[in-house]
């Protein structure tokens, strides 16, 4: 077959797969505009640059090497950026770890990537030790056992520069395809698995949410929430890529991000749901200044009364929807259709296709729920070292999300369940099978079922059903406090019922529906062993 020419004498054209690198670029070409806004200090593009340059010389000089995952624990925002830059320049793969998981957490997530160095900060310097110490306990202990090298961030990260340019930085390219960061969520199986995102996914991310939302030079956007989930990490990329300011705080304060939005200039925040209320509830009704033109909301589904209250304020909130594996934004609401199409997450970004599927993969109709599965250059390329989910995963492109969904007569999406056991507990997920697999770890459990319970502060919280072996003896103080130490704290089940038996189908199947029902509307029967 002849070759296909564009126009008559046109040759075939290059296929584009490298970029000029992101964080170089702009300290060329913007070196003296904030890159960064932390609490107490500002940091120019120029600065940025010659502070991530030096350390990722430092860690050069160690040995790690482009493609090597590389581990990071860090409160500090600023310090954070740094590394994630450092590791950027030197195209390690980022391993961001929750700083609230427990020790046992982290040292599966270091020993399933591979990882052989972890940068933290003065603040998580005992965790970091005891998820090394974690990984050794994996491999077995004492001297022959897996090793996992520590090395803690300091300020003076901001003092160091480079003595020349950063050896891995090929060309001053950056390759698409070559994996950014490697960002672990659990699965339905109750076993975390590491979502490979690429410097592709991250640029189309930024680039179709900019023409989803708008760009202006002077945005400054202001993260209040953590640099190791998705959304965090996004803006923080983004920002470099756009030439504008990420504004990061180390935690979040209601009162603090209400007074950046007053006095500093926010154009843009990213919260979930329980953020936004808390903010509400201290603004005591006083209107937003008019810069803030986009409050994005995401992490949980919003409720309606939060939605009517934020359009009341005239609030201009934009309802997102999205997941670690299409690297944060999926489909987003403009603030303008906030009031038309309440409880929306609105159309998918501009390069993202959403579909709704049923049961046998045939396309759903217009307002028939289903799954939502999405397609685009977003979406990772898979699962470290796990083929056989990336399979189950990504089905002829489609990534198979597992929440469900409808599509109106306008192409608006309606996020009906965000996956059907999954907990969102102030913007953190919570699975169920995995609260459920360190429950049945205890000596005196025979079977735990886990559902969501309603809570005022957080939204959802987990809660456990509990049937006992034979003889067996726990009270709820004692699973709360065996599943403390082996679980992050907003994973712990709040509530501890104990029954005879759980309700399953005739297949054997957990019926958690059943679970919930009886949550709200029946007597418990069954009662701990002491």
């Amino acid at each position: 077959m002849a070759e296909r020419k564009l126009w008559p004498g046109a040759d075939a054209p290059p296929v584009w797969d490298a970029v000029p690198d992101w964080l170089s670029r702009r300290a060329d070409t913007h070196p003296d505009h904030d890159a960064l806004c932390l609490q107490g200090r500002r940091v120019t593009y120029r600065e940025l640059h010659r502070s991530a340059s030096a350390l990722a010389q430092r860690l050069q000089a160690v040995g790690v090497r482009a493609g090597e995952r590389v581990a990071l624990l860090a409160r500090d925002g600023g310090l954070f950026a740094v590394a994630v830059h450092a590791l950027m320049q030197l195209r390690a793969v980022l391993l961001p770890l929750n700083v609230r998981l427990a020790p046992p957490e982290m040292g599966f997530q270091l020993a399933d990537a591979g990882v052989r160095l972890l940068l933290h900060d003065e603040h998580t310097r005992e965790a970091a030790s005891l998820a090394a110490q974690a990984v050794r306990d994996l491999a077995g202990g004492g001297e022959g056992g897996e090793r996992v090298e520590l090395w803690e961030l300091t300020d003076a990260v901001w003092r160091n520069r480079a003595s020349g340019p950063v050896a891995a930085a090929d060309e001053n390219l950056v390759r698409l395809a070559d994996p950014l960061a490697v960002m672990y969520t659990s699965g339905t199986t109750g076993v975390p698995k590491g979502a490979v995102l690429t410097y592709g996914n991250f640029w189309w991310s930024a680039l179709t949410s900019a023409v989803q939302l708008g760009l202006d030079p002077s945005d400054r956007w202001l993260v209040p929430m953590p640099l190791f989930h998705v959304g965090g990490l996004s803006v923080l990329i983004r920002s470099v890529i756009y030439g504008t300011t990420a504004v990061v705080h180390d935690s979040f304060d209601a009162d603090a991000v209400n007074s950046a939005i007053d006095s500093d200039g926010i154009t843009l925040v990213s919260v979930v749901p329980t953020m936004l209320d808390r903010m509400l509830d201290r603004r005591g009704g006083r209107p937003y200044p008019a810069h803030l033109r986009c409050v994005l909301l995401g992490g949980a589904a919003a409720s309606r009364h939060l939605l009517e209250r934020c359009q009341a304020l005239g609030v201009p909130v934009a309802q997102s929807y999205g997941l670690t594996e299409a690297t944060s934004q999926v489909a987003t609401l403009q603030p303008r259709d906030g009031l038309r199409k309440l409880g929306s997450s609105g159309k998918p970004l501009p390069a993202t296709e959403v579909r709704i599927v049923r049961a046998d993969g045939s396309p759903a109709g217009v307002g028939e729920p289903g799954e939502i599965v999405v397609r685009g250059p977003t979406v990772t390329p898979g699962y470290w070292r796990r083929p056989e989910e990336t399979r189950n995963a990504i089905r002829n492109g489609w990534l198979h999300t597992g929440d469900i969904g409808c599509l109106d007569a306008e192409g608006y999406l309606y996020v009906l369940d965000r996956r059907r056991d999954l907990i969102v507990s102030g913007g953190e997920n919570v699975y169920p099978a995995e609260v459920e697999s360190v429950l049945c770890a205890h000596p005196s459990v025979e079977e735990a079922g886990v559902v969501a319970m309603d809570d005022p502060v957080w939204g959802q919280v987990p809660a456990a059903f509990v049937v006992l072996r034979p003889g067996g003896r726990a009270d709820e103080q004692e699973l709360r406090a065996f599943c403390r130490d082996r679980l992050a704290g907003y994973k712990v089940p709040k509530r501890f019922l104990f029954v005879e038996r759980l309700p399953r189908n005739a297949s054997g199947k957990l019926l958690r529906r059943k679970l919930s029902e009886w949550l709200h509307t029946q007597p418990i029967t069954g009662s701990p062993s002491t």
